[in-house]
């Protein structure tokens, strides 16, 4: 038989704080929700016209989401706005399809978004409140559709879902 040796006065306190410690941790993971983020960054700057960019967000429960779209762009970046279009397919197998613009200078060349030394980033809400009604893969595509066979000056584009609260 293996004997423990007896643990000290102050061995259940801390027991019951640590104890308690966890307990809030997991309640807090639990209960947050979380907001989704996947980036794809373009290596030499540029976005080819015909480079289809895929995201796969998991849905882990049915909620309400807002979608976001965000970009980055390189302080060279020519052009007023950032066209592209959308094709959606819920879990539920609805799928949606949208064109975009998002707009990046102002037309005396600008920048109409938040900027850093370096680079400018610019989000734009691509579906308020859509409506996920079970769990499972959020297929999102995003084309470039400026028409150019390269749009140089996109440091990276991405996706964020986001619970609506709703």
């Amino acid at each position: 038989m293996i004997r423990f040796p007896k643990q000290g006065r102050n061995a259940t306190p801390i027991r019951l704080i640590l104890l308690s410690a966890i307990i809030v941790l997991i309640g807090y993971g639990c209960g947050k929700k979380e907001n989704r983020e996947l980036y794809h960054r373009f290596q030499d700057k540029t976005w080819a016209r015909f480079n289809l960019l895929s995201f796969e967000m998991p849905v882990d429960e049915a909620n309400s989401y807002n979608v976001y779209l965000f970009a980055r762009f390189a302080r060279d970046f020519q052009y007023e706005t950032l066209d592209f279009n959308m094709i959606m397919n819920t879990p539920a197998g609805e799928e949606r399809i949208y064109e975009y613009q998002m707009a990046v200078k102002s037309r005396s060349g600008g920048f109409c978004i938040e900027c850093s030394q370096d680079s400018c980033q610019g989000t734009m809400l691509l579906k308020r409140e859509i409506n996920i009604s079970k769990p499972g893969i959020l297929k999102i595509e995003i084309e470039n559709l400026t028409p150019r066979i390269s749009t140089e000056g996109v440091l990276g584009v991405g996706i964020r879902l986001v619970p609506s609260g709703k």
